[in-house]
C-alpha cells in the first residue's frame, strides 16, 4: 500500500514541476507573436526562481508534515505569497 502511494505522490510531483515549465513557457511564446511581451533574461532567472524556490520550500516542508490540511496551509501560504510578489514584479514595484 505504501508504495502505491509513493507513485501516486511521484505522478503528481512530476506533474507540478512541468507546470512551473509551462508557466515559464507562456511569456517565451507570447514574445514570438507580440511586441506587448518583453521578458529578458532576468526576468525568466527571477520567475523561475521564484516558483522553483516555492515549490522546494514545499516539498521539504510536505515531508515533515503529517496531516493533509497542514500541508494545505503551507501550499496556500506559499501560493499567495508567490502570487503577491509575482503581481508586484508585474507593475514595478520590486
Amino acid at each position: 500500500m505504501r508504495e502505491g502511494r509513493c507513485k501516486e505522490r511521484a505522478g503528481w510531483r512530476a506533474l507540478v514541476w512541468a507546470g512551473i515549465a509551462m508557466v515559464l513557457l507562456v511569456p517565451l511564446v507570447a514574445m514570438q507573436f507580440t511586441d506587448q511581451v518583453r521578458w529578458t533574461e532576468f526576468d525568466f532567472a527571477v520567475a523561475a526562481s521564484l516558483l522553483v524556490g516555492a515549490l522546494a520550500i514545499y516539498e521539504l516542508a510536505s515531508r515533515f508534515l503529517r496531516s493533509r490540511r497542514s500541508r494545505a496551509l503551507v501550499g496556500s501560504g506559499l501560493a499567495m505569497l508567490v502570487l503577491l510578489i509575482w503581481a508586484e514584479g508585474a507593475v514595478g514595484i520590486i
